[in-house]
This record gives structure tokens, C-alpha cells and sequence, in this order.
């Protein structure tokens, strides 16, 4: 057998939006445009083509895509939308028109009330997860009390998402949430996830949370 296809596949995201092999799938699909080079090998050489980072659905209208095939984009999968919004990836307006109004509606509502374009979004978030002089994924500072559920944080020099009361801490071992640690009360919070995707969250968009956070 080839050692190329004898383990996992490198197409499954962190909450830093690196992309890694991991068994475990996903709730959601999404795509960063085409990101391996279709020679037969199932890998990746770049982490985006576009600026448009999407969150899909895992099927729609009965369509199959084919994965590492020449000329197509890649497809990527998210444990959660919490993960995949941390990324900096948002819903994709065509297999997802309802959450990509409600998330739509939401920036405009965090924002200055005016609803933004797919590009001037893919732009604004292009800009938060990767600005020219960072050398690691960008952290905001952040009161723990304004943070919405869903929101990725740095705690303890580990990943954790907020849900509730607790944090649920990132396992990237086994693509999924393992132990909990109490929410701070107060204090600055150091997040993981883009300052305008929190924003949406803060707004009231009911993003969606793995069970193993809970």
C-alpha cells in the first residue's frame, strides 16, 4: 500500500486554522480554495488560495465532491462551527443562506449597523487572522465578562472554548474537548477567535458547540 494513503488525510482544522491529519471528521465541511497541488498525493502545500474562508454544510442537494482531485478546491472539515470560526473561516452563502444572513445580520448589528458585502467581510477577516507582522496566530485582549459562548480562548497556554460556566479545553490528540476549567469571573482574556466573528457571537448568532464541551 502506499504510505501516503495509509493514515489519515491532512484535511481536518485547529482552532489556530492549521491544518492536520486526524481520523475524526467533523460536523461541518468548508474550503480555503485549492490548496494541494492534484498529483495523486493526499496533502497540502499551501494554507489558502483565497480570502474567502467558508464553512459548508457536509451535503447539499444531493451534489458529490471529490477530494484531491486536479483543479478542485480542497475540502476541509471542523470538529464544530465553534473551531471553525476561530480559524477565521465564516458560512458559506450558498449551502448555508440562513446562518450566512443571520452571521451577516450580526456584524452589521456589532459593527456600525451596516450590512457588509461577502468580500468586505473576507476582507475585514483576512486582515484579522493574518496581519502582515504577526509571527503566530493573532490574539485579542478581551474582558472575560463580554465573552459570548463559542468564543476560542487561551488559558492555562492551552486552546479552550467558552460554553456556560466553564471552558472546555482543546485536545488536538483526539480532535475534540477533554477536561474543563472554571470561567474566570473577571479580568482579560486572551482570544483566539477573530474580533469580528466574536462580535457576531456577542450579537446572538447560536453557533454551534461539539457535545464533548459540554
Amino acid at each position: 500500500m502506499n504510505a501516503q494513503r495509509a493514515g489519515p488525510a491532512r484535511n481536518r482544522v485547529t482552532p489556530r486554522g492549521d491544518i492536520v491529519a486526524v481520523p475524526a471528521r467533523g460536523a461541518w465541511m468548508g474550503n480555503r480554495g485549492r490548496l494541494h497541488k492534484g498529483d495523486g498525493r493526499r496533502d497540502v502545500f499551501r494554507d489558502h488560495q483565497t480570502k474567502a474562508w467558508l464553512v459548508c454544510t457536509l451535503s447539499f442537494k444531493d451534489r458529490h465532491l471529490s477530494q484531491w482531485q486536479p483543479g478542485h478546491y480542497t475540502l476541509l472539515f471542523f470538529l464544530d462551527e465553534a473551531v471553525a470560526f476561530a480559524a477565521g473561516h465564516r458560512p458559506c452563502a450558498e449551502c448555508r443562506r440562513a446562518d450566512y444572513n443571520a452571521y451577516r445580520s450580526g456584524w452589521a448589528a456589532s459593527h456600525d449597523g451596516r450590512p457588509l458585502l461577502a468580500r468586505e467581510m473576507d476582507e475585514r477577516l483576512h486582515r484579522e487572522r493574518r496581519p502582515a507582522t504577526a509571527v503566530s496566530r493573532p490574539v485579542s485582549a478581551m474582558d472575560w465578562r463580554d465573552l459570548p459562548d463559542g468564543v476560542f480562548v487561551v488559558a492555562e497556554e492551552r486552546d479552550a472554548v467558552v460554553v456556560g460556566d466553564h471552558l472546555a479545553v482543546w485536545n488536538g490528540m483526539d480532535y475534540a474537548y477533554g477536561r474543563h476549567l472554571p470561567r474566570p469571573r473577571g479580568g482579560v482574556a486572551r482570544v483566539l477567535t477573530p474580533p469580528s466573528t466574536t462580535g457576531v457571537l456577542r450579537s446572538g448568532y447560536p453557533v454551534q458547540i461539539d457535545e464533548s464541551a459540554r
